[in-house]
C-alpha cells in the first residue's frame, strides 16, 4: 500500500470527500429514525461536498490517485446508504419507482464491478457523462422524494445506464487502470 504524507492526506480537496464518509452513519441513523427532511438536508450537504471536492482538487492541482480512489470509493459508501435509506424512509415511492431505482443502482455498481475484476481497483473514471448523470440524478432524487414527481428521475435513470455504458466501454479499451478520463471520445483521440 502507497504511503501518503500528512498534506496528501490532509489537502483540501480529500477534506471535503472525508465529510461524505463522516454524515454516512448519521444517513443512516437520520433514516432509520424516520427523520426525512434532516435526512434530505444532511444528504444534499453531502452532494456538495461531492462537487466541490473535485472543484477544488481542480482548482488548486491537487487532483491525485488517492483524491480519486477517497471520492469514489465515498460517493459507493453514500449510494448504498442512500438505496436503504429511501426505502426506510419512502417506501411507497420505492416500490413505485423500483425499476428505476435498480437501473440506478446497477449503472453504478456494474462499471465498479467490471473494474475491480479487470484491474483488480476501482475505476475513477469521473467521465463527463458520469458528472451530468450524477448531477442530474441528484437533483432528480430530491424533485421525486420531496415533490412525488417521478419523470425527472426516470430520465436520470436513463442518463446514468448510458454513463455505465460508457465506462464499462473505457474499461474493455484501457490496458491498465487510469483514473480521471474525460469520455471515451477523448481516451480514443488519445491513442
Amino acid at each position: 500500500m502507497p504511503k501518503y504524507t500528512l498534506n496528501e492526506l490532509l489537502s483540501l480537496p480529500n477534506l471535503l470527500t472525508y465529510v461524505r464518509f463522516v454524515a454516512a452513519p448519521f444517513l443512516l441513523w437520520l433514516a432509520w429514525s424516520g427523520k426525512g427532511d434532516a435526512f434530505l438536508i444532511l444528504l444534499a450537504i453531502t452532494f456538495l461536498s461531492d462537487v466541490l471536492d473535485g472543484m477544488a482538487a481542480r482548482m488548486l492541482n491537487q487532483q491525485s490517485e488517492l483524491g480519486a480512489f477517497l471520492d469514489s470509493a465515498a460517493d459507493l459508501l453514500i449510494y448504498g446508504i442512500l438505496a436503504i435509506s429511501i426505502w426506510w424512509l419512502w417506501p411507497n415511492i420505492v416500490q413505485r419507482e423500483i425499476l428505476y431505482i435498480i437501473i440506478i443502482i446497477i449503472s453504478f455498481a456494474l462499471p465498479v464491478i467490471i473494474g475491480i475484476i479487470k484491474f483488480h481497483s476501482f475505476a475513477s473514471y469521473h467521465t463527463w457523462l458520469v458528472k451530468t448523470a450524477v448531477v442530474i440524478t441528484g437533483l432528480a432524487f430530491f424533485i421525486l422524494f420531496i415533490f412525488d414527481i417521478a419523470w425527472p428521475f426516470r430520465i436520470a435513470a436513463f442518463v446514468c445506464l448510458l454513463a455505465a455504458l460508457e465506462e464499462i466501454a473505457i474499461t474493455f479499451y484501457l490496458s491498465k487502470a487510469r483514473s480521471d478520463v474525460r469520455s471515451l471520445w477523448h481516451l480514443i483521440k488519445e491513442h
